[in-house]
């Protein structure tokens, strides 16, 4: 059986709108808090089950928040709020504290009219397919029941964001005498990264830091770049750092105004590990997006590139798999497992701050050494979906195309999870190379399957 309202990130919709309704929000309290009475996290819990519950900036997290603690009170469980946190955040803090799981109320990087709801369990990691389809199971009872949904507003525990910052700067040696400059994308890093950054020592200008409901991701944070590149080379800031809305992600601008991407970020993060004997089996985990510059500069490094699906999911699964301590997406999203079971954009900036502190070497520098080979994505709306191995004129288009690149290429096609469309990706030594390719391969997949109008 497939799972219905959980995506690969939780419950996801407009809010006010099924699933992101009032009645649906307490049905998850509701299921969460039937299914939390019978786990058993710890010896030091004692009491009922309790669940942590944090928020990003959006409008809607409060109503959210005070229907899932509705939903739990139902069933004998209470929950704590955070207020204002970032995902790894509640992941943290539900994996060290006595909850048996923690909710968080975000829609990541989507415009404030979306929302969230992503639950996590005592071991930081999101939830097993099979415990996220015992929890539709019951919300699906509890909303056929025609009870009300009756919402129980939190006070905000403002312990529990110190105790995550805490937890940040003590990953740190020393301070950072750097001048930065940071857009917290009007989302959850608004609360934690002044407190972290500025107990760090370092001169921060900071932007997008007034959260109005409506504001969080428009036009800021690390899908805008524009401003904060401008911002930095006008003040001459060493580098400059962008999160998203729920601070599980970060981008980097260098002193000059390049954008740094996650693959120079994993890049540099590779070899400071390598370096200090804490690369586990000389590997990293990245996603089949990640640049071919990347994988030849890590190959320079001694360090082998492991590819995986696109998705931080399936990152993150075989980076367990293998043992590996890092692996992340071109998007920012990094994760350190040193130091935690997500990716934490925070974080991300710590170890990017401590690197070029330590190297003596600017952002520039290093990701100069990422020789980033022309790419291009071309996406084809398709009437139908057939397995790509069944057509036969786009495989015989793939393999020519690979002939001709010899290594010094790569051709990715693959479907859309969520829309019809097929998605073909070139890279290649030119930019003619890759236009070429990728027109190829688009009409072999339109001439076998169809376009939709």
């Amino acid at each position: 059986m497939s799972r219905q309202l959980f995506g690969t990130d939780g419950i996801r919709g407009v809010a006010g709108e099924p699933p992101m309704d009032e009645r649906t929000a307490h049905a998850l309290g509701v299921a969460l808090g039937t299914w939390a009475q019978q786990q058993s996290i710890s010896p030091v819990s004692q009491g009922p089950a309790e669940v942590l519950i944090g928020m990003d900036t959006r409008e809607s997290g409060p109503w959210l928040a005070a229907q899932v603690a509705g939903g739990l009170a139902r069933t004998g469980v209470s929950a704590r709020f955070a207020g204002v946190i970032t995902t790894p955040g509640v992941a943290y803090l539900t994996r060290t504290g006595p909850f048996v799981a923690g909710v968080m109320i975000s829609a990541s990087h989507n415009p404030y009219h979306d929302n969230g709801l992503k639950v996590i369990s005592h071991s930081g990691y999101k939830l097993a397919d099979e415990v996220e389809l015992e929890l539709e199971a019951l919300i699906n009872e509890w909303l056929q029941g025609g009870e009300p949904a009756i919402s129980r507003p939190l006070p905000v525990d403002t312990s529990l964001d110190n105790v995550y910052t805490d937890y940040l700067a003590n990953t740190v040696r020393g301070a950072f005498p750097l001048h930065l400059v940071i857009d917290c994308a009007n989302g959850s890093a608004t609360e934690v990264a002044p407190r972290l950054f500025e107990r760090l020592g370092a001169k921060v200008d900071w932007i997008c830091t007034s959260p109005d409901g409506r504001n969080i991701n428009l036009q800021c944070g690390s899908l805008y770049l524009d401003a904060l590149q401008r911002r930095v080379v006008d003040t001459g800031a060493d580098l400059g750092v962008a999160f998203d809305g729920d601070a599980d992600r970060a981008l980097f601008v260098s002193s000059t105004g390049k954008i740094v991407d996650g693959d120079a970020v994993l890049f540099l993060a590779a070899s400071t590990l390598k370096n200090s004997g804490k690369l586990v089996g000389d590997l990293v985990v990245a996603t089949v997006m990640s640049n071919l510059g990347f994988e030849k500069a890590l190959e320079s490094r001694g360090i082998h590139l492991v590819r995986t699906p696109v998705g931080d999911k399936y990152v993150l699964e075989e980076m367990l798999k293998r043992g590996a301590v890092l692996g992340g997406e071109q998007s920012g999203h990094v994760i350190f497992c040193e130091y935690a079971t997500t990716g934490d954009g925070l974080l991300t900036a710590l170890r990017v701050l401590e690197t070029v502190r330590d190297s003596g070497r600017s952002l520039d520098d290093w990701s100069d050494e990422v020789k980033t080979f022309p790419q291009k994505l071309v996406n084809v709306r398709v009437k139908n979906k057939r397995p790509l191995s069944e057509l036969a004129s786009v495989q015989a288009e793939i393999r020519a195309a690979e002939r001709e690149f010899a290594g010094s290429g790569r051709v990715v096609v693959r479907f859309s999870g969520t829309e019809p469309l097929a998605r073909v990706m070139i890279e290649a030594g030119t930019h003619e190379e890759v236009d070429r390719w990728t027109g190829r391969i688009a009409d072999a997949i339109r001439a076998e399957l169809g376009a939709a109008g």
